[in-house]
Formats: structure tokens, sequence, C-alpha cells
């Protein structure tokens, strides 16, 4: 079969490698569509390395059919050939099949395409982690999510509003706010002409404080903005895009019993991860199916093309996800 490869000097290629032999509890999916995330970026740039077993290629969600079934898999699922599926990979999905344990696929959505199904495994789980079992939130907060453009905020702000969560949002610019309009965060805050510390520090005032806050940012602007949730918030840090250093007022934590909690869905036990699958489709796949959460679709580009693709992460182009086809 063919995959992306990663050239020495970081660019990509379509070439190929050899083809996936199942174990017992595994199934063989026929890859349609892999969604891009920028944990696939870092691991081309050598920063994120693959766990251990995986391929050595990029691709954290798919969607495709299932071509073979693994003998203990079909023992302990009910997954048959021909099955239209999503999978949560350790990596592998830029590529024409992929191996994936039986409890790593969840099925299609009801009103969602091959394409919008790729984009959900890697930031549906991610954003079900983070709202609901690291940030235990509940209908009536508050929510922060930084980076309303993001591919993942693209999920994060419609899946907690449509579990009754109030949402605060930041971007740059004007046009991006219009740009998200759809996704319905109550609070759109334009970073360069408001702040968004003096922002959080009204809304505390006015008795609606942040309850929880998931952040890809860091930097300086996360210590001065802490100061402002309310008693036993919860600050989630997923990434350190804008810095990975900053100054707390740790009085201020303590006394607020603020929790700082740092997060990754790629290091967590493949049983969490079945285990969080399986709260998608309990808890989230009926929202889906009522049209009240949908993925964000930027960018559907062939597979062959996935250097342009991934441009349009390095840039920060895209409101939504890019998708791959194969």
């Amino acid at each position: 079969m063919k995959a992306i490869l990663v050239n020495d000097n970081k660019s990509l290629r379509w070439d190929n490698v050899p083809d996936p032999i199942i174990k017992s509890d595994e199934l063989l999916i026929k890859i349609e569509a892999a969604a891009l995330n920028r944990a696939d970026l870092m691991q081309r740039e050598g920063d994120y390395p693959p766990p251990a077993g995986c391929p050595e290629w990029m691709g954290l969600e798919v969607a495709g059919e299932v071509v073979e079934i693994g003998e203990g898999a079909k023992e302990k699922s009910n997954w048959k050939i021909g099955d239209k599926v999503c999978a949560l990979l350790g990596g592998g999905g830029y590529a024409e099949y992929v191996a994936v344990k039986y409890d790593m696929l969840m099925p299609i959505p009801k009103n969602c395409s091959m394409i919008e199904a790729a984009a959900i495994p890697e930031a549906f789980a991610t954003a079900y982690l983070n709202l609901f079992i690291e940030g235990k939130i509940k209908e009536g907060n508050t929510l922060l999510m930084n980076a309303g453009a993001s591919g993942l905020a693209s999920v994060i702000i419609p899946m907690a509003k449509a579990f009754g969560v109030r949402v605060i949002t930041t971007v740059l610019t004007d046009e991006i706010a219009k740009n998200i309009g759809h996704l319905g965060a109550d609070r759109v805050v334009v970073t360069t002409k408001e702040d968004i510390s003096e922002v959080l520090k009204a809304e505390l005032e006015e008795g609606h404080g942040v309850d929880v806050a998931i952040d890809c940012l860091g930097g300086e602007i996360m210590g001065k903005c802490i100061h402002y949730l309310t008693h036993g918030a919860r600050w989630i840090m997923i990434a350190a895009l804008a810095g990975t250093k900053t100054e707390i007022d740790l009085k201020n934590i303590y006394v607020r019993n603020v929790r700082i909690i740092g997060s990754t869905l790629r290091s967590r036990t493949p049983e969490t991860k079945a285990e969080i699958l399986a709260g998608i489709v309990r808890d989230v796949y009926p929202k889906i199916e009522a049209g009240l959460v949908k993925p964000t679709i930027h960018a559907v580009l062939p597979i062959q093309k996935a250097e342009e693709a991934h441009d349009i992460l390095y840039q920060g182009k895209n409101i939504g996800k890019v998708v791959l086809t194969v």
C-alpha cells in the first residue's frame, strides 16, 4: 500500500510501505478520509513520536470501511465486514489501510459523511476528555475556549453549547469572529481590541466567571487570566502555542482552589481511550444525530496534497478541520 512519509528535509511524499498485518484483536480498515491535527505537524517536525507499535507515518483519525477482522475482534465485538466506521489511532492514518483495535472504532453517525466522520475521533475525543472527564463541566457552567478558530474549538464550542454550557472564546480579528459565528459562542473576544484578562475579570465581577478553561496557547497571558476564575475552577493546558512560560500568583491559586491540569489524549492508555470513545457514542452521538454538534470542515484535499494541507494549518488559515481523501 501507499502512505505519506516524511523526507529528511521534512517535506512529504506518497510512497510504498508494507501492508498492515492485523493482530487477533484488530480490524483492517480501508481508509477513505483522514483528518489533520496539529499533532501531525509536531510529529513531522520530530517533536511528537508515535507510541510504540504504531506506524511511523502520521494520522490520528480516519473514516473508512472494515475489510478484515481478526478472530479475537470477532469474539469481542459486533463489527462486520463492510461496516462504515471512524477510528482513533496512535498513528498511521495517512495511508490506504490501517490496522485498528476493535474498541478504537465508532460507527459513522447517521447524518455524517465520510469526510465529516473522519474529523470526529481525535477532536471529539479530546473535547470529551477535557470537557467532561478533566473539566467535569456541568450545565450552566461557563467555559473559556481559547483560539476559537482552531479545529478543536470548532468541536468544543458547539459540544459545550449542546450540553447547556455558556462559552467565551478568543480570536485575533473581527473577520475571524464573523467566520466562527455559526459555532454559537456566547462571547467572542477579539484580542487585538480587548484584553482577555480584563474581560474575564469583568465576567467574574458580574457573577458568571469561568468554571473551566481549555487552553492551547499558554504564554504570558495564561498567568494573567488564571486570576479571574470561579472558586474551584479548572484550567486545562493542552498545548502552549503562545509560549511555555508564564507568571502566576500562587496565592490566588490556593485561595480560589483553582486546579491547573495538563492534558493530552495521545498519552492516555488504550483502555482510557476506549472508555472515551464509548462515552462519545453514548452521550454525544445523540447530539450529533440531532444536528446540535457537527464537525466544521474547512478544506478537503486528496492525500497526495498532504503538504499543501499541512500548510493550511501551519499558516493558521483554517476555520475548522482539514481532511485528506484517499
